[in-house]
């Protein structure tokens, strides 16, 4: 059968990275930033994860290495966008091009190859029931996420910050102090996503390892409206969107068609996405235009 439970863990597997980056990014977009350096943030991760681990031994400094420097590496875009002021998706693209170069250049410099490091001592992440503890955290990130967003202070300042920073700031409540935790929090979570990606489903760093994963977890929170369990479904579909290609790819199918299957499915989601919002607002004008009231 096509559809088993192996192509579930499969799927599984594959969202990790992209889960993690995502909720980082919806926290931004709740208060107010529109992060799109997510892929550069997660290559961070990744290299700096392999770099730590293959030095010191230990895949856990690794993974909490890729943390510290993914978070470091946000400050880019909190520095630029919310003290500076300046634009945030042209930030997010200099973050992802220059990850990329930076990356690609310590690589050669550090260990002396081009292209992927692939070194039997490099210790990787343990597995427990066929994931790595990542994964485990990665799920109940949903659930803390959406109970922060929901019950906790914190997180009802910070959707006050993103919805109308004038009246929080009114309140007392500063805005900048919470737009730089959600960015520094996008950041740690990025990494963790990036040391899931290169210590966990595999244990190697190779240039732009990333594959545009960064780019659909932008999309899983457009897609899931930066709600938890919508991000979580969001990267759930391009999970086995990426599963299903291995997949194919295994019988007999070229792989330059198989690796695009998460790309295709990341244009068709956008597009129903956009066409729905498209008549949703029709239809709120249309209300609006018959009974003078705004839904």
């Amino acid at each position: 059968m096509f559809f088993d439970s192996d192509l579930l863990m499969s799927a599984l597997r594959a969202l990790t990275p992209i889960l993690l980056a995502a909720l980082g990014g919806a926290l931004c977009e709740r208060a107010g930033v529109f992060n799109i350096g997510l892929e550069g943030m997660m290559l961070m991760g990744c290299f700096t994860a392999v770099t730590t681990s293959w030095f010191t031994g230990s895949p856990w400094l690794g993974v909490l290495a890729a943390a510290l420097a993914a978070a470091a590496y946000s400050l880019i875009l909190a520095v630029g966008a919310v003290t500076l002021r300046g634009d945030a998706v042209v930030l997010g693209i200099a973050m992802n091009l220059l990850a990329v170069g930076l990356t690609g250049f310590l690589l050669r410099t550090i260990f002396g190859v081009q292209g992927t490091f692939d070194d039997p001592s490099l210790a990787g992440l343990p597995l427990v029931g066929g994931f790595s503890p990542l994964a485990y955290l990665a799920w109940a990130a949903v659930g803390v996420t959406a109970l922060l967003l929901s019950r906790h202070v914190w997180g009802l300042r910070l959707r006050g910050v993103g919805e109308a920073p004038e009246a929080a700031a009114t309140l007392g409540v500063s805005p900048t102090r919470y737009k730089y935790a959600a960015v520094l929090v996008s950041g740690v979570l990025c990494g963790l996503a990036g040391a899931q990606l290169a210590l966990g489903n595999v244990t190697l760093f190779s240039e732009n390892m990333t594959a545009g994963r960064g780019w659909i977890a932008v999309v899983a929170v457009m897609l899931g409206r930066a709600l938890p369990l919508g991000v979580l479904l969001a990267a759930l579909l391009f999970g086995l969107a990426e599963a299903a290609g291995f997949r194919l790819q295994g019988l007999g199918m070229p792989q330059q068609a198989t690796d695009a299957a998460p790309y295709v499915v990341t244009l068709v989601a956008l597009f129903l996405s956009t066409a729905q919002h498209r008549r949703r607002t029709a239809r709120t004008r249309m209300t609006t235009r018959t009974t003078g009231v705004t839904p």
